[in-house]
């Protein structure tokens, strides 16, 4: 994993997005905050566990989905079963730990 800083290349609305192996940041001091940064090893392990490719089909898929499901942009992001699980345990710093393999189906 490594951690980058690209201010311009993300949409005004979010501070980080994750590529394997890349965790990238809007801002420099966004690599001080541990609950950010454990969001987006969630999506690591995510993305790892789905071979890459198959994480962001899914992601896309999911998210026209609940795209029709909501009838909202934000509600239908935050609705990503993939995002749900990163909320979810965000603030557990130990959960990447305990987490077993393809968890984030859980939050389907």
């Amino acid at each position: 994993m490594k951690i980058v800083v690209f201010p311009h290349i993300l949409a005004k609305s979010f501070v980080a997005i994750t590529i394997y192996p890349l965790i990238i940041l809007k801002k420099p001091e966004f690599k001080n905050d541990i609950v950010l940064i454990n969001h987006e090893k969630i999506h690591l392990k995510q993305q790892l566990e789905l071979l890459w490719i198959i994480f962001f089909v899914w992601f896309i898929i999911e998210y026209l989905v609940r795209l029709i499901q909501y009838g909202n942009f934000y509600l239908a992001y935050k609705n990503i079963s993939f995002e749900r699980e990163a909320y979810a345990n965000e603030y557990d710093l130990d959960y990447l730990k305990k987490r077993k393999a393809f968890d984030f189906i859980k939050f389907l």
